[in-house]
């Protein structure tokens, strides 16, 4: 595949706006830990490297193309540095778990409540999990890591991508059981997932249309994202 030739200095000087634009927006939607000029200096690794290798055969403008990779680097940055210790992976697949065989054997969707007793801990301590679970993250919804862990059963990490949940998630059996589960979710949490993922509302944004604090925002999505992954376990925690 043959490549335009770019001049790194002027895609620079001319896409440098568009990289700060990029890493305020997600900054806004990502834990107080992360940095801007962290972003930055990624994004703009990425744009470098989108400028490489970017051809016109792609079919998309080159801003269409470096702002995709922009994004993408400064997400794959977040999700190395990923601030969840070991024992928050733990507790959100004891959760599932117990999501699962509350709805298994109710019949019903799981309520907090029960989630609750069943782990042993208090409503507000369950709502503490949920929350720590996903660190309310910007992620897609068609990254693994929302929903699986990222370290096996024994605490190693976990097998290169294309031989774990990324596989999966490349199947349209998955995809359309993570659809369905989607749908299947309780109203509130059905409307966060949608104004977080697909409109890229703020958590202060999205607690403006629901009514609550921003940190119910943060708990209700962490609830959402158990509850898919309880749903989906036999797809995630397939050997």
């Amino acid at each position: 595949m043959a490549h335009s030739r770019l001049d790194p200095e002027a895609v620079v000087h001319e896409y440098a706006p568009l990289v700060k634009r990029i890493a305020h927006h997600l900054l806004g939607r990502l834990p107080a830990g992360v940095q801007v000029e962290d972003l930055i200096q990624v994004g703009m690794i990425g744009l470098l490297e989108a400028a490489r290798n970017y051809s016109d055969a792609f079919g998309a403008s080159f801003g269409t193309y470096a702002g995709t990779r922009v994004r993408g680097a400064m997400l794959d940055e977040v999700r190395r540095l990923d601030w969840a210790p070991r024992s928050v992976h733990r507790k959100a697949r004891e959760a599932a778990a117990a999501i699962r065989t509350i709805e298994n054997r109710e019949g019903r969707e799981a309520r907090d409540v029960e989630v609750a007793r069943v782990l042993g801990i208090s409503l507000q301590e369950y709502h503490e999990l949920a929350a720590d679970a996903v660190g309310c993250r910007l992620v897609s919804m068609e990254d693994p890591d929302i929903l699986s862990d990222n370290e096996n059963e024994t605490g190693s990490e976990q097998a290169p991508a294309d031989q774990g949940p990324l596989r999966e998630l490349e199947e349209e059996g998955f995809r359309q059981g993570l659809v369905e589960a989607i749908e299947g979710l309780p109203e509130r949490e059905k409307l966060v997932m949608s104004l977080y993922y697909d409109e890229e509302l703020n958590l202060r944004e999205i607690g403006s249309v629901l009514g609550v604090t921003e940190s119910r925002v943060c708990q209700i999505h962490g609830q959402a994202l158990i509850r898919l992954r309880a749903r989906l376990h036999d797809w995630l925690d397939a050997p």
